[in-house]
C-alpha cells in the first residue's frame, strides 16, 4: 500500500437506490424475500458501505493490490425506498498493517439509516487468487470422490 493513508482521512460516497438494490432483489430464489417491502436490504446497504469504503481506499493501492472485506458491524436502523439517494461517509479509524478499519454512516436524505465499522484487508491479487482457486479445485475434487 502507498503512504499517505493517514488515521482521520474521510470521504463521502452517494448512490441512489434503484429497485435492484431492495429486499425481493437480494435473493430472487428466496421466496420470503419476495413478500417484504421494496427497501433497501441490509445486505445493499452493507455492500454500499464496503463499496465506499473500497474508493476511499483506492488510491492508495499499489500495482496488483486491492482489499477485502474483514470485519462488519454494522446496524441497519431505518427504511430507505427505491429513489432516494443514499450518502455513505466513511472516516479510517484505524490501520493495523494490511488492516484499514472504517467508521461509516449511512444516510438517505431523511433518515440516518445505517452505521458502524467495517474492516478490510489490502491484498496483492497474485497472492490472494490462486489460494481461493485452489479451494474451488480442492472442493471440486472432493465432490467428484
Amino acid at each position: 500500500m502507498k503512504p499517505g493513508l493517514a488515521i482521520g482521512d474521510s470521504a463521502v460516497f452517494r448512490l441512489t437506490i434503484g429497485a435492484g438494490h431492495t429486499v425481493p432483489a437480494l435473493f430472487p430464489e428466496a421466496t420470503k424475500f419476495q413478500d417484504m417491502p421494496e427497501v433497501l436490504a441490509t445486505g445493499y446497504m452493507v455492500g454500499l458501505m464496503e463499496w465506499a469504503c473500497i474508493e476511499q481506499l483506492a488510491p492508495y493501492y499499489d500495482e496488483g493490490e486491492g482489499s477485502l472485506g474483514t470485519h462488519v458491524d454494522i446496524s441497519h436502523v431505518a427504511p430507505t425506498p427505491p429513489g432516494l439517494t443514499v450518502t455513505v461517509e466513511t472516516e479510517v479509524t484505524a490501520i493495523e498493517g494490511k488492516f484499514v478499519w472504517f467508521g461509516v454512516r449511512a444516510h438517505d436524505g431523511v433518515d440516518l439509516i445505517g452505521e458502524g465499522r467495517l474492516q478490510r484487508a489490502v491484498v496483492r491479487w497474485e497472492k490472494f487468487v490462486p489460494k481461493a482457486m485452489a479451494k474451488a479445485e480442492k472442493t471440486l475434487q472432493e465432490d467428484l470422490l
